[in-house]
């Protein structure tokens, strides 16, 4: 697990080089090499977060892979936007992940979810507040729990009763 992290750790020291390419390459080592939440997370935002960002043709492509088999890359779909979810308006594009991953069983891809949702929340708090009310009864609620966990008392209770 070792050798990864620092591959990992080595592989983010380049991002000024990323390009289309790269996204297809970590797109392999998801598929591959991926076999836990800590490596998914290393590389998700702080990888290909930065390739979407650099190149938005390819955020498609990130959607599709929330109807993945494969649960690293559903996790994948949405906490690749962590980091650039924050300063920037992504809740178009994670509103629709989460809704195709609305049924979602794997406890580790509904948390990756909620904390796509939750740091989304700081670059447009009204579309993703409004998705988590319409959504409410339908969403895992482990997905709920970690999206809501910055908002207010008052919002938590309205959007945790059923």
């Amino acid at each position: 697990m070792e050798l990864q992290d620092i591959g990992l750790f080595l592989t983010e020291k380049q991002k000024k080089n990323f390009n289309k390419k790269t996204f297809d390459l970590f797109e392999s080592w998801l598929e591959k090499y991926i076999k836990n939440w800590a490596h998914c997370d290393e590389l998700c935002p702080h990888c290909i977060g930065i390739v979407i960002e650099k190149f938005p043709e390819l955020i498609p492509k990130v959607i599709q892979w929330s109807k993945s088999d494969n649960m690293w890359l559903r996790r994948a779909s949405a906490v690749s936007f962590v980091l650039i979810a924050r300063k920037k308006d992504y809740s178009k594009e994670l509103i629709q992940i989460a809704g195709i991953l609305l049924n979602e069983k794997e406890d580790l891809v509904q948390k990756g979810i909620g904390w796509t949702l939750r740091e989304a929340a700081k670059a447009n708090k009204k579309n993703i507040h409004e998705f988590l009310k319409k959504n409410k009864d339908f969403l895992p609620r482990t997905t709920l729990r970690y999206a809501i966990e910055k908002f207010s008392e008052k919002e938590k209770k309205e959007l945790m009763k059923k």
